[in-house]
């Protein structure tokens, strides 16, 4: 081959490096989206079932897709400022594979996990109060602010 056919194909190398390069996020593993909804209940609705916390609207966590979750923590954020250690109020863990979920509520039993200490039940939310949600999907991580609104009685 010649000295040119051999340029032109570095060159076409460095231009393909290049550009696989500036699109690293292509082989990148996607983010987890955590959004939450709170709404209240009917009145029809809260006499048919005891509401476990009646101080707050039920919180709904969901996701952009179905994820195999690993581990979910919910932690006051008053108490992570001044210890990275915190208390967990609620953390579900799975031993092995749980069932693939778009969206759970706070408290809610999830098929797959159990709860991280055994016989831990959820704490109940303060309405007013910064809690920040942790999820884990294997080695993705991601976390996730919430306010409980307080219930309209």
């Amino acid at each position: 081959m010649t000295r040119k056919t051999w340029m032109l194909i570095g060159m076409a190398l460095l231009l393909a490096g290049g550009s696989l390069y500036l699109n690293k996020d292509w082989f990148a593993k996607e983010n987890i989206h955590v959004y939450d909804r709170s709404r209240p209940i009917n009145a029809s609705r809260s006499r048919s079932r005891a509401a476990e916390n009646s101080l707050i609207c039920p919180i709904v966590f969901g996701f952009g897709q179905r994820l195999r979750l690993t581990s979910i923590k919910v932690v006051p954020l008053r108490a992570l400022e001044t210890n990275q250690f915190a208390r967990p109020v609620w953390h579900l863990v799975s031993d092995s594979n749980s069932i693939p979920t778009k969206a759970f509520s706070y408290g809610q039993r999830i098929p797959g996990m159990r709860p991280a200490s055994q016989g831990a039940i959820p704490a109940p939310l303060q309405p007013g109060e910064k809690y920040r949600l942790f999820v884990e999907v294997g080695s993705r991580k991601a976390q996730h602010d919430f306010m409980p609104l307080p219930a309209v009685q």
